[in-house]
């Protein structure tokens, strides 16, 4: 683990996730960590450098979360047409920031804004808040970390090396629970 080993990336991606929850509490929205980052604030040490830092949002939440982190510097990239309904992204300090859209079909099934066909678990949205390095935050349950990583595979997207090594640890959590 790397958790004595941090790089600048690493210090820089947890001061930028640590803005994003006090801006959060600010204007009174709730987010999840998923991807790379929520496993390690499951386990409650870093596992492993970080790309980006990927999010989860209402889409009520959309524009009033947009301006306030514009205001705090912020500044939106572009998303591919096909996701515009489903993300926004974020760049700061060179730190790559996704904020995905859920929200909830007719009959009250979880679904990615605008992606019908993918329904998330019921619990997907893990209430109580985990801690690392003095941050304090929510993230998606362990399952649907896991379920995530398995329907990407299975609509073709070529498993990476640390997806591997995340549904290894996924497991073990999930074993734990």
């Amino acid at each position: 683990m790397i958790q004595q080993n941090f790089n600048g990336q690493t210090e820089t991606q947890l001061q930028v996730l640590s803005e994003i929850s006090a801006i959060s509490k600010t204007i009174g929205i709730e987010f999840w960590l998923r991807g790379g980052w929520a496993i390690d604030f499951l386990l409650g040490e870093i596992t492993r450098l970080h790309d980006d830092i990927d999010l989860v949002t209402w889409i009520e939440n959309r524009e009033s979360l947009e301006d306030e982190l514009k205001k705090a510097g912020y500044e939106k990239t572009l998303v591919k047409e096909e996701f515009r309904d489903r993300q926004t992204d974020f760049c700061k300090k060179k730190v790559e920031i996704t904020f995905s859209y859920i929200t909830r079909t007719d009959n009250g099934h979880l679904i990615m804004n605008g992606l019908p066909v993918w329904i998330w678990r019921p619990d997907s949205l893990l209430p109580q808040t985990f801690v690392l390095n003095g941050i304090s935050v929510q993230v998606l349950n362990p399952k649907q970390l896991l379920e995530e990583k398995e329907v990407y595979e299975r609509i073709g997207r070529l498993p990476r090396k640390k997806d591997s090594e995340s549904k290894k640890i996924l497991h073990q959590i999930i074993k734990e629970i």
